[in-house]
């Protein structure tokens, strides 16, 4: 499952930087979350990071985006695969 940012987001920025996706980035209003990029910290950390620091409490799961754990750890796979730099 990815997470959402609810409009009840204060602007903080403490969560950004927590994401080891960069899945988080500031939408036209509030920060936002990539569902394609959000792994709930799957692969990276016990707990999804930015609801750890988030100080509002307004990041939980987006329902338009219900994954399984195998799903999250696939999804983790390939964005590794994509950060790692081709060596010719």
């Amino acid at each position: 499952m990815a997470l959402l940012i609810t409009d009840e987001c204060i602007n903080c920025d403490v969560c950004e930087p927590e994401c080891p996706n960069q899945a988080i980035s500031m939408g036209p209003e509030i920060y936002e979350i990539d569902p394609a990029r959000c792994t709930e910290c799957v692969g990276h950390f016990d707990e999804p990071q930015c609801v750890q620091v988030c100080p509002v409490s307004c990041i939980p799961v987006n329902p338009a985006f219900v994954e399984t754990k195998e799903t999250l750890w696939e999804k983790y796979r390939r964005l590794q695969l994509q950060a790692v730099p081709v060596s010719k």
